[in-house]
């Protein structure tokens, strides 16, 4: 990379959303090979811990809850990279927790709490009132 703030593309506006649908060109530009490689390596350390979640809990509802989010998350991180290297058309779809933008920010945040939730309590609670 050109290092941090040094990036042509991203310091002279060449980019048209550098903050928000087009950070992962800025970080490639300014971080690297390097700092590509470690953002993609820690999604796909959440990725593969999602997974891991869903499949060592017993509770039915928390296993597809995981899933799902795993799969919100995951087609938010695929979409904003694929259409930052041009393999799909731009459309809007920021990467989770790194893009700015609060909306996003919240829904990524709330996604992983209720993972960790699943995490937590991975067995089945059984009814003792009766």
């Amino acid at each position: 990379g050109k290092g941090y703030l040094s990036g042509s593309q991203s310091q002279l506006s060449f980019l048209p959303e550098r903050e928000t649908d087009f950070i992962f060109t800025m970080l490639a530009e300014e971080l690297g090979f390097v700092g590509c490689l470690i953002v993609i390596g820690l999604f796909t350390f959440l990725f593969l811990r999602a997974y891991y979640i869903a499949t060592h809990t017993r509770n039915h509802f928390g296993r597809l809850l995981v899933v799902g989010l795993a799969s919100f998350l995951f087609l938010h991180f695929f979409i904003n990279i694929a259409m930052v290297i041009g393999l799909i058309p731009v459309v809007g779809a920021p990467l989770p927790f790194i893009s700015y933008g609060g909306t996003m920010l919240i829904i990524s945040l709330t996604s992983i709490s209720l993972i960790i939730n699943v995490a937590i309590n991975k067995e089945e609670r059984i009814d003792t009132t009766s």
